[in-house]
């Protein structure tokens, strides 16, 4: 019985058993995206729907410009969400660290504004990170924290300041609000130019998840929103959720 997949995951399945048997090595290039449509008898966009699976799953790699390549295998690493997960897992990566810089008053853009309710202009404190992992760039995020909120208090700069490091929860706390939940809401996305030149081995264009998440404090109020961008390659979103257990 012929195969009932649409004719993108078809050729994906077909390609993937072409590089796993080692008809092209690792960091070779694949013929061109019209030589290859021809020879499967579909249009470029098929084939280009068939590579990006086979992108996200960490097994080609499209160069700008270049074409597409045999990707260098790399272990996907579980990234946990949880009530005490922070924006990064340092614990499970060696040499885990981040870099960033802060912009104080920064007018929100729209998706901000609407996100921390505020309006649409209203100065945040705008906060960007890189995540690190053995000096290489593996992690991005934008953070984004309503001035009226910490401003003139020792939680204004995120990172900077007494409460450097502690997080969003206990830096609110200091200041006697109270983060009691967090709303995460994960989307596919593709890398930017931007986040490809600070990503090694991600490319523009390449699958990335953005994790939209906002903390919210005891009377609803949301008291910053986040973007983590986060490489398919690399990582695997885990969420650990608590379950009630009968008394």
């Amino acid at each position: 019985m012929p195969s009932q997949d649409p004719p993108y995951l078809r050729i994906a399945d077909h390609l993937r058993r072409r590089v796993t048997a080692g008809e092209w090595a690792v960091g070779e290039r694949l013929p061109s995206r019209a030589r290859l449509a021809e020879s499967y008898g579909v249009g470029p966009n098929v084939l280009q729907r068939a590579q990006e699976v086979l992108i996200g799953e960490g097994l080609l790699e499209g160069r700008t410009g270049s074409g597409t390549y045999v990707r260098e295998p790399v272990d996907r690493l579980p990234m946990l969400r949880s009530r005490t997960a922070g924006a990064f897992p340092a614990a499970l990566v060696p040499n885990g660290s981040w870099e960033c810089d802060s912009y104080g008053r920064t007018p929100a853009p729209a998706h901000v504004a609407r996100r921390l309710r505020i309006e649409l202009g209203a100065l945040t404190m705008h906060t960007r990170y890189e995540f690190t992992a053995d000096g290489l760039v593996v992690q991005l995020a934008d953070s984004w924290e309503p001035m009226d909120l910490t401003e003139n208090t020792p939680a204004q700069l995120p990172e900077y300041g007494p409460h450097h490091g502690r997080g969003v929860t206990a830096r609110m706390d200091s200041i006697g609000v109270r983060v009691v939940r967090a709303v995460e809401r994960l989307r596919p996305a593709r890398a930017s130019a931007e986040q490809a030149a600070l990503l090694p081995g991600v490319s523009a264009g390449d699958p990335v998840t953005l994790l939209e998440r906002t903390y919210l404090d005891d009377t609803g109020r949301p008291v910053e929103t986040a973007d983590l961008v986060i490489p398919d390659s690399r990582w695997e979103i885990c969420y650990e959720l608590p379950v009630e257990v009968p008394e």
